[in-house]
């Protein structure tokens, strides 16, 4: 969408970085930012978000948290630069919201971006569907070419 050349970003309009976290523009400008539906189940259950400060400078692509979960610690990497002016403290007393709703109760931070043209280099949620299906049909190929080896092996002894 686009206004005098402008482009125009749609509030409450989601989008999503390759690292799986989502951001969602709201009313005021700022952006929401947590976890995906997809990272929140291919970690397993979450037991511990370390949280940013507020006040933290955020900077798109580096690791600003780190998540425990059952499958090990995973860094999280920023999907927007920006100013962090909201924390959702709640996850420090109960983490398991960013597996039960990770949308809405389980958002991790909210931020005042520094460079605003990076939300629409995000991916659309119809571009990170197609992500995740390329993502998925590249560990399917992995798999089977591991199992072919493993078979190879076991043909060779």
């Amino acid at each position: 969408m686009s206004q005098g050349g402008i482009a125009v970003r749609e509030v409450g309009n989601i989008r999503f970085s390759q690292d799986h976290l989502w951001a969602r523009l709201e009313e005021d400008g700022r952006v929401t930012i947590g976890i995906s539906d997809f990272l929140q189940e291919d970690v397993g259950e979450i037991y511990n978000i370390n949280l940013p400060e507020e006040g933290e400078e955020l900077i798109k692509d580096e690791a600003f948290s780190v998540i425990d979960a059952q499958s090990g610690r995973r860094e999280l990497l920023a999907p927007l630069s920006g100013e962090v002016v909201e924390v959702n403290y709640e996850l420090n007393d109960v983490p398991e919201l960013a597996n039960e709703d990770p949308y809405e109760e389980g958002w991790i931070l909210r931020l005042d971006m520094t460079v605003p043209g990076e939300f629409n280099e995000l991916l659309t949620e119809e571009e990170y569907e197609e992500y995740l299906k390329e993502e998925e049909e590249d560990f399917d190929f992995e798999e089977e070419y591991e199992e072919e080896e493993y078979l190879e092996e076991d043909e060779d002894e």
